[in-house]
């Protein structure tokens, strides 16, 4: 029985736990959205919406707390900067999680787990990475053009 055991083990002891809490939690906060399970996207969703809480607190003491946390600087800059002031009149529920369907490899149900209000920034990101996608198949389209130049003189000669 469980019976008053809150938390989530996720397999791990709890070191391990704790790295890969603040790995997810850090990986939110540079990125807006990150595929996950569901049961480390539950269990992290409380642990982010501590730090937006901080961010939203903006003192060095906050700022401290936060940078004890979080893995890299650049979140607790992009944390402080970004994130925060996007959740200024809004009390709690930063976050969402929706479910993607089962993995491939192990059949483990997938989420991902995203902080509200990114959506424009997520949806510029991915037009950013299609542009880019559709650039290079064009460079790679005339890469194979010059290499390969049509034989016109080839088929007149059969």
């Amino acid at each position: 029985m469980r019976h008053r055991n809150a938390g989530f083990k996720l397999g791990r002891n709890t070191s391990h736990r704790r790295a890969t809490l603040r790995n997810l939690v850090t990986s939110i906060i540079l990125s807006d959205r990150i595929e996950t399970t569901i049961t480390k996207a539950k269990a992290s969703k409380p642990l982010v919406e501590r730090m937006v809480t901080l961010g939203k607190r903006g003192d060095v003491h906050a700022r401290r707390q936060a940078a004890a946390y979080l893995m890299t600087p650049e979140s607790v800059d992009r944390l402080f900067a970004v994130v925060a002031p996007r959740y200024g009149s809004r009390n709690g529920g930063y976050t969402r999680i929706t479910r993607t369907g089962a993995r491939k490899g192990d059949a483990s149900e997938m989420a991902f787990i995203e902080l509200l209000g990114a959506e424009q920034e997520l949806n510029e990101k991915a037009q950013k990475r299609a542009e880019a996608r559709a650039k290079k198949r064009e460079e790679l389209q005339k890469q194979l053009e010059e290499q390969n130049p049509p034989a016109a003189g080839e088929e007149g000669q059969e």
